[in-house]
């Protein structure tokens, strides 16, 4: 963590405002969410980002910098050349932050939580420079999901995966556990998903986007089952949702119902693509984590609840 001082002079001004203004490349919110975290104190003591300063106040800035908390980046590179790196990011940890200052300056994702972009800038500061942007990504996974993800070392390659990702030329595979047995071995899920007016939720909408999901079953349980699953569109929770939908929700889904897990059962395994520079055909793939297996294995033995049913008697008496 970087420590020092600032002496405001001159005019009155607002604290984050001076901040972003002092030559550190500070955004306006990068500065205030420093202030809110006491990282940028005035005279020895925290103050509001509306604050005013005047002549003479004195600004101690701590400055977020790489820490043990960033680390372990290196762990899960599973491949890298010169044009990308292959990452197996473990499930329950973030892709970025969700605050958007992070993209137009990287040290804001220090703030926080650990993310896999904090712990990328903090192994991989390079991708922070030489026009490359959010630190190299061209694909996210949502938080609670494992696997295989892309990142791009240069801004070339990492405009030619966004647009292979786009145009839907990669073949993305993933495994998925889910709660029921689906009605077919192999099916296609063509259902459009969208956030209709006054929901917060992304659902399966007649009137939005396009979004298809192959599925085939691979192994049976007791009232589930383990698919693989090739998305054929990328909408933001597709499989979740198209799952939930043909009534099989990802187990430990909760926000799509599905059944309480130790962790959601949902896996990005491989991906099939063109490499930038080769050219030729590259399959990189992710083995399913330890974490994965025995969540499965815990939960295909689970004989499923079963439903009570009352039933209410009438009794008749016979009239002598």
């Amino acid at each position: 963590m970087k420590k020092y001082k600032l002496v405001h002079s001159g005019e009155p001004c607002r604290l984050d405002v001076f901040l972003t203004g002092a030559g550190e490349n500070f955004s306006r919110s990068f500065a205030r969410r420093m202030i809110e975290e006491g990282l940028a104190t005035v005279n020895g003591k925290s103050m509001k980002p509306s604050h005013v300063l005047n002549e003479g106040d004195v600004v101690d800035v701590s400055a977020p910098g790489p820490g043990k908390r960033q680390q372990g980046f290196e762990d899960m590179v599973l491949f890298e050349d010169k044009a990308l790196l292959a990452i197996h990011k473990p499930a329950g940890l973030a892709v970025h932050p969700n605050a958007a200052g992070w993209e137009t300056n990287p040290q804001a994702c220090l703030l926080g939580e650990p993310t896999l972009v904090s712990m990328i800038f903090a192994s991989r500061p390079e991708l922070a420079k030489d026009g490359i942007e959010r630190l190299g990504l061209v694909h996210r996974l949502d938080r609670d999901t494992s696997g295989l993800m892309l990142l791009a070392k240069s801004a070339e390659v990492q405009a030619e995966l966004t647009a292979a990702f786009r145009e839907r030329l990669i073949e993305k595979t993933y495994i998925g556990g889910v709660a029921g047995l689906p009605a077919k071995k192999k099916g296609m899920i063509d259902a459009p998903i969208g956030r209709a007016s006054g929901f917060k939720k992304i659902k399966v909408w007649e009137y939005g986007r396009e979004a298809l999901t192959e599925y085939e079953v691979k192994e049976k349980g007791k009232d589930c089952a383990l698919l693989e699953i090739h998305p054929k569109t990328g909408r933001t929770n597709q499989i979740r949702i198209h799952l939930a939908h043909i009534g099989n929700p990802i187990v430990g889904d909760r926000l799509y119902g599905g059944p309480e897990a130790s962790r959601m059962l949902l896996h990005s395994l491989s991906l099939v693509f063109k490499h930038p520079l080769t050219g030729k055909t590259t399959r990189l793939e992710a083995p399913l984590p330890e974490d994965f297996k025995k969540t499965w294995k815990e939960v295909k033995g689970k004989a499923p609840k079963e439903k009570i049913v009352k039933v209410r008697s009438r009794s008749r008496q016979r009239r002598g």
